[in-house]
């Protein structure tokens, strides 16, 4: 599964990953409960569901459960509805949202069994550990919301307050399958196909997962989901050609506004496969449209030649 990123988990990256053959589930960047029901100009764009609408998840954020049951009745074909109960940025959890919804299991149990009627499909939840490392609170947690009517939750194993750095304890990710009824998918610490297909494989470390979800890595390299399925027809990969189409594909379809903001957090970790990775980011943080993006690109493929990835990092 492609993990819901903020301004990375759009239709252009879908487009990318299902050029190479795909993915089985698109998580989009998470969509507020708020400005979804209030017709914000952006949210045709957020809510897009191509190229794959059957293998689409919507991830609503919000700290109002009514938003949040209003919003979820509102999308239209999709593979499931996923509310966010793990994002630990400032800006959301001090509203309330993200991973604060994890501080009061009534409170989370309340807005499950109010979002559950408005949801026609497959009901999710991505969350952390909690705000502490207490495995039996996660536990007890995962239990009111399956009793509520969830049929899937994607756990990140890090609590509300740590970050990449600490690593994902995937273990508790199985710890959490073996003592509930519905399936458990597991997020984090993905760093190329090679992890991605040991962790898909059943019994990995004696455990079962249900799902990987992916994030930067699948940014880094939208054909890692094939590379992992050993897709015979992924092909030589151009970086080059790559990196165009990307361009190509933002332009088509997401608004001028988010052109740029778009553009820098996907070459902020697709330019991990160059040579000289960290100055071509410097160069692309200067320009300010997507022809002067372009032009930096070219001129340092035709001048280095670097078209073939780097092996992806260690996990």
């Amino acid at each position: 599964m492609l993990a819901p990123m903020a301004e990375l988990s759009h239709r252009p990256l879908r487009e990318l990953i299902e050029g190479f053959g795909g993915c089985d589930e698109y998580f989009t960047e998470m969509i507020s409960a708020g400005a979804l029901i209030g017709g914000g100009p952006f949210e045709p764009f957020y809510t897009d569901g191509g190229p794959c609408p059957d293998k689409l998840v919507y991830q609503l954020v919000g700290a109002d459960p009514g938003h949040l049951a209003a919003a979820a009745a509102l999308l239209g074909d999709c593979k499931g509805i996923d509310i966010n109960m793990g994002c630990s940025a400032p800006a959301i959890t001090r509203t309330g949202a993200g991973v604060r919804w994890m501080a009061d299991a009534d409170r989370a149990a309340a807005l499950i069994a109010r979002v559950r009627p408005a949801v026609r499909r497959r009901l999710s939840v991505k969350l952390r550990i909690g705000m502490e490392d207490d495995f039996d609170y996660l536990v007890a947690f995962c239990r009111r919301l399956e009793a509520e009517g969830v049929d899937l939750i994607t756990l990140h194993p890090r609590t509300g307050r740590e970050k990449f750095k600490r690593r994902a304890r995937w273990e508790y990710v199985g710890a959490l399958r073996s003592v509930l009824a519905i399936p458990v998918a597991g997020n984090g610490d993905i760093a190329g196909p090679e992890d991605l297909a040991r962790r898909a494989a059943p019994g990995c470390d004696g455990a079962i997962y249900d799902g990987v979800m992916v994030g930067r890595a699948a940014v880094r390299a939208p054909w890692l989901f094939a590379a992992a399925k050993k897709t015979p027809d992924t092909g030589v990969i151009d970086l080059e050609e790559v990196a165009l189409r990307f361009l190509d594909l933002l332009a088509k379809y997401q608004p001028p506004e988010f052109h740029i903001s778009r553009a820098r957090r996907f070459f902020n970790y697709y330019c991990d496969n160059l040579k000289w990775g960290t100055h071509v980011k410097n160069l692309l943080n200067r320009e300010e449209t997507l022809g002067g993006i372009e032009r930096v690109l070219r001129g340092y493929f035709n001048e280095t030649g670097d078209r073939k990835p780097k092996p992806p990092p260690l996990s």
